[in-house]
């Protein structure tokens, strides 16, 4: 395994972040070499690090010249282990072969080859439990780092990219975790993993290290002999002491900080240090040490290794990715997120509840609403509260949709399905549920209020409720898509809910809300302005009111349309609940949109950022900055403390 270390400063490149990483290159794995001379911008590994000047053809993979490394040639292990909960390791791991694995390989050879991959991983143990979640107690965190990582070595790929792979765990699961990637390695794959902070015995299982501060190469050679290389640049590792805790701490200028807090203190005064860091400065460190090793057989070694790969010509690694059909892909995805939604008690469950209880309370509220004159305005509350505010509590659900879009990006990361069947079977697999809740809650209400009597209004009545609640499911979704965090998500979904609440016709009536904007387009944009002009229509249209007064006529629930609630009568109820149904698909389209957007759109936003911080950075590292003693800027506190029996 070879083994890369960031010290401080920013990097040029993303795949430069970090702390150590790991690469380890076998005789059947893919023989990955840095780029050469070309034409554009290039980062040299063997020697200077980043050369913003100096420029390389793509990147070589097996000898040969590619743009991109393709899906199922690399697969990429990101440091966040982002899994179904209520998934058990062998379910994760099937659904994960099912849609990736060809249709036409039979099923016992999918079994065999997750059962396989369980056992490689060494998840024999936890392969029949739940991954756990908020409710679910599930394994441990070195064991689901584990099953991220056989996820992406399902498909076999030659080269594997792990982010951190250790970090958040303890010293037994990391040094578990490691040896399996050690494992790998010498299975015939090229690893290539960030490490946080390891331990002497996690450093020892590393094959090659690649150090780096702020974007130059300090070191890069066998892990085993980077011990002696530093003791040969005068920066020997001190007696009890983890080599790889010393290699960061030589090229990692933050220690400098650490140094000067220390300063003052009575064991800094009273113990004297053979270490030669303790009379420079980390950045006189890392000159020392960059200088010394482009004068190093390592350097050389490094150039002619690299130089030897570029010229060997490899097999052509062809795209992998997914091999499923799209109607595999979809149907896969439907039937794990169905599961996944039936076992997490707060997806739908805990919202049927929820949506029980409250149409119980309008229920009787608005028990046996009658015919009366003060029953026209009181209809016409319930169905607003209704449209309006039972729908608004759908935004419920959306730190469940975040964890989705979490899963989803992972799984998009490595290229394990496309957007359109994640969008299909997120919408087929939530249909279900939204249908029992929608009828259940809205059978009680309907049947407890007592409104207009027939099936046919019946119908509509809870098809409406349907089709309201999905467009705010829609909505959520499309919003979860570009906003990750769960608490914002949450404020701008209510936001959006309560600007169409107030143009829906109930608050402000449709005739005397202002006409730009407010009137058109809002109105029409609003799913509760369709959902109530529909409602209205389907209970106030065929039954009579009484007046006042005894004396007086009956009131016609046509009259109370046009000259109460200004409804078009003309305008069918059904084009209304058209106008629902049709605003599902377009919330759905949008959500397509949008994270087809977010893909393309924020690495790029993201790169344009880190390039502008990177630029700022280097104008500010230019400017003199004198040193700071940290220890003399703290105020102290003793002129603020009484002593004992002083008097004031």
């Amino acid at each position: 395994m070879w083994t890369v270390t960031r010290g401080s400063g920013e990097t040029q490149s993303r795949c430069l972040e970090g702390s150590p990483a790991t690469l380890s290159r076998e005789p059947d794995g893919a023989s990955w070499a840095p780029p050469a001379r070309g034409s554009r911008p290039c980062f040299d590994s063997a020697g200077g690090g980043w050369r913003p000047n100096a420029s390389c053809p793509p990147d070589l993979l097996n000898g040969q010249r590619g743009p991109t490394l393709s899906f199922g040639t690399a697969a990429y292990v990101t440091q966040d282990d982002n899994l179904i909960g209520t998934l058990t390791v062998r379910e994760t791991i099937m659904y994960s072969a099912r849609v990736r694995l060809p249709d036409k390989m039979p099923t016992e050879e999918k079994r065999a080859l997750v059962e396989g991959t369980i056992v490689e991983m060494g998840l024999q143990d936890c392969a029949d439990t739940v991954i756990g979640n908020w409710h679910l107690r599930g394994i441990s965190g070195g064991e689901k780092r584990r099953v991220s990582i056989a996820l992406e070595i399902l498909m076999r790929p030659r080269l594997l990219f792990l982010d951190e792979p250790t970090s958040g765990l303890d010293s037994a699961s990391a040094f578990f975790v490691t040896q399996t990637l050690r494992s790998l390695s010498r299975d015939g794959r090229t690893v290539i993993a960030s490490i946080h902070q390891p331990s002497s015995e996690v450093f020892e299982l590393f094959d090659r290290l690649f150090l780096l501060s702020g974007g130059k190469t300090v070191y890069f050679g066998q892990a085993s002999e980077a011990y002696e290389f530093f003791a040969q640049a005068g920066f020997p590792c001190p007696s009890l002491r983890n080599p790889s805790d010393h290699f960061l701490r030589c090229i990692n200028s933050d220690f400098d900080k650490v140094k000067a807090t220390l300063k003052g203190s009575m064991k800094m005064r009273y113990e004297r240090s053979d270490d030669p860091l303790e009379k420079i400065t980390t950045a006189e460190a890392i000159r020392r040490l960059t200088e010394f090793y482009t004068r190093s057989q390592y350097y050389y070694a490094a150039r002619e290794k690299v130089e030897e790969i570029s010229r060997v010509k490899g097999t052509v690694l062809d795209a992998g990715g997914s091999q499923a059909s799209f109607f595999m892909q979809a149907f896969t995805l439907t039937k794990r997120s169905f599961i996944n939604m039936s076992r997490d008690f707060g997806y739908y469950w805990l919202r049927l509840v929820i949506y029980i209880v409250v149409t119980i309370c309008i229920g009787t509220i608005y028990f046996n609403v009658g015919t009366k004159y003060s029953s026209i305005l009181a209809r016409g509350a319930c169905a607003s509260f209704v449209f309006g505010f039972v729908t608004f509590m759908s935004i419920g659900g959306f730190p469940s949709f975040v964890e989705d879009m979490k899963v989803f990006q992972r799984e998009r990361l490595n290229g394990h399905y496309g957007v359109a069947a994640f969008v299909i079977s997120n919408t087929l697999s939530a249909m279900p549920f939204l249908i029992m809740i929608t009828f259940v809650s809205g059978t009680i209400c309907y049947f407890m209020v007592r409104l207009h009597p027939g099936f046919i209004h019946y119908l509509f009545f809870v098809l409406c409720l349907y089709a309201s609640v999905t467009v705010v499911e829609s909505l959520m979704m499309a919003i979860a898509s570009v906003v990750p965090n769960f608490l914002m998500g949450i404020i701008i979904g209510a936001g959006i809910q309560g600007i169409f609440m107030l143009v829906s016709g109930y608050f402000r009536l449709p005739h005397d809300i202002p006409k730009p904007f407010w009137r058109y387009p809002m109105t029409y944009i609003s799913f509760h302005f369709w959902a109530l002009q529909g409602q209205y229509q389907n209970d106030l249209h065929g039954i009579t009111f009484d007046n006042q007064s005894p004396d007086l006529p009956k009131i016609p629930g046509d009259y109370v349309l046009e000259n109460v609630f200004q409804i078009d009568v003309h305008r069918s109820k059904w084009v209304d609940l058209t106008v629902l149904f049709s605003m599902i698909i377009i919330y759905r389209i949008l959500f397509f949109i949008m994270i087809k957007i977010s893909e393309d759109v924020t690495p790029w936003i993201r790169g344009l950022i880190a390039r502008r911080r990177l630029k700022k950075k280097k104008i500010n590292s230019r400017r003199p900055v004198g040193s700071i003693d940290l220890v003399h800027r703290t105020p102290s506190l003793r002129g603020y403390v009484v002593e004992p029996g002083s008097s004031q």
